[in-house]
């Protein structure tokens, strides 16, 4: 059982700041913020959870169904996040490159401490056994003081694990597979990372959301390792008996030039080959919301909707359905998982495709984060744009990738890939 407090803040955003600072100080973190983004149905401006009660960590094998039982038992929030290896569990797949960074399969733990902010009104719950807590963590998180401002422990040395010309041969033996007809579309990926090296991760976290600003921006921690996620993309968030998932396809660059921003996003909104990607991940995403949906209520509310960013313009579309409220949530996830956004169509035969020929383990990138409430809704996000650090082995990665369709051309989208990559490398490199 839980305890409810209200409380109200004069100034939401230094409280914001002091609570995550404040939150480090324990081995599970999940801190969600959408940065003011309120036409993107958001029902919190931010949330965190902090202090495992009781926690779920296995591999892929029975993962969805051993979640099912986790929140089924716990009927409570749970946050956490399922790696984009999940899919083995889904289908008949493999995860067989290289994994530096060594996050379990899925994750999810019950928070002793949760803090749902909104406007400058906080919702605090905690569980029970520990509400008598509450007035002390206030009063610490008041005093809480930033952490050291040099994010970085030493110079950092980015790496690829794809280099141009191996790109350019990947993407065209992607385009053969495309010609053939095995496949209409695939989101191909690659990894940047450094080894040997350190990095403050709630101060790089800080950079890079405050360079990004995006809608579904999260700091997890567990333990040793975390992920520093500045994401524009939702996944699915279930409200009642309404699912909403917001793919995004499609991406151009700023600039700083406001004539010639407008022309770039003009572009976008004209660019046949940008909306032929979207539109095929929106079909996808429509076939996979049928799946648990009732019958005729499926319904593209958004379709190739440009939407600005610090960063980049992106193309989103909003796909909508109703479901049963007897459908168990992990349910509608596993129908939906992987989000198309991150894998092709037909989605399991780019899947296989992109197994081969991408060269590192996807595992938390192209996942997602986000929470499980106790009535059964959710809100997750896709992990992309991106830090994700293992400090034990001192390895930092980043990853970015694009949707290769007939009418992709590989230096085109290498630069696209450089783009997505320039948030990132900016604040590691300082």
């Amino acid at each position: 059982m839980r305890t409810k407090h209200i409380h109200t803040f004069d100034n939401i955003e230094i409280f914001k700041s002091q609570l995550l600072n404040w939150a480090q100080q324990y081995d599970d973190v999940v801190w969600l913020d959408s940065n003011s983004y309120s036409q993107m149905y958001s029902s919190y401006d931010a949330v965190l959870a902090v202090d495992a009660f009781t926690c779920i960590q296995t591999d892929y094998f029975q993962g969805f169904e051993k979640l099912k039982e986790y929140y089924s038992t716990t009927k409570d929030w749970i946050f956490g996040y399922l790696t984009y290896d999940l899919k083995n569990d889904v289908e008949n797949l493999k995860s067989d490159n290289h994994d530096a960074l060594g996050f379990p399969d899925l994750y999810f733990f019950q928070p002793k401490k949760i803090f749902l902010l909104k406007g400058n009104q906080v919702e605090i719950q905690y569980l029970n056994c520990v509400d008598d807590e509450l007035d002390t963590d206030l009063n610490a998180i008041k005093i809480t003081q930033d952490s050291e401002r040099d994010a970085l422990c030493s110079d950092i040395k980015i790496k690829l694990q794809i280099h141009k010309d191996e790109y350019f041969e990947k993407v065209n033996m992607m385009l053969e597979h495309i010609h053939r007809g095995d496949i209409y579309e695939a989101n191909f990926c690659q990894e940047f990372f450094a080894e040997n090296t350190c990095i403050n991760p709630l101060e790089t976290y800080k950079k890079l959301n405050a360079i990004s600003q995006p809608p579904f921006a999260s700091f997890l921690k567990l333990q040793d390792k975390y992920v520093l996620c500045a994401s524009p993309e939702r996944y699915i968030k279930k409200e009642e008996d309404s699912i909403i998932s917001q793919p995004i396809k499609g991406t151009s660059k700023r600039s700083v030039n406001e004539e010639e921003d407008n022309a770039l996003k003009t572009n976008l909104v004209n660019d046949e080959k940008e909306r032929s990607e979207n539109i095929m991940i929106v079909d996808l995403v429509r076939n996979d919301l049928s799946k648990t949906a009732l019958k005729g209520s499926v319904k593209v509310e958004e379709l190739c909707k440009v939407y600005t960013f610090d960063q980049v313009h992106q193309m989103i579309s909003t796909v909508t359905s109703k479901v049963d409220l007897i459908t168990h949530p992990v349910d509608i996830i596993k129908s939906t998982f992987p989000m198309g956004s991150m894998t092709g169509a037909p989605k399991i035969s780019a899947m296989k495709i992109i197994e081969t020929l991408e060269e590192t383990k996807r595992g938390i990138y192209s996942g997602s984060i986000g929470y499980f409430s106790p009535n059964g809704d959710f809100d997750f996000n896709v992990v992309i744009r991106s830090i994700l650090y293992n400090a034990t082995k001192q390895y930092i990665s980043y990853s970015v990738g694009g949707a290769i369709t007939a009418k992709s051309k590989p230096l085109k989208e290498y630069e696209e890939c450089l783009v997505k990559a320039k948030a990132m490398r900016e604040v590691l490199e300082n």
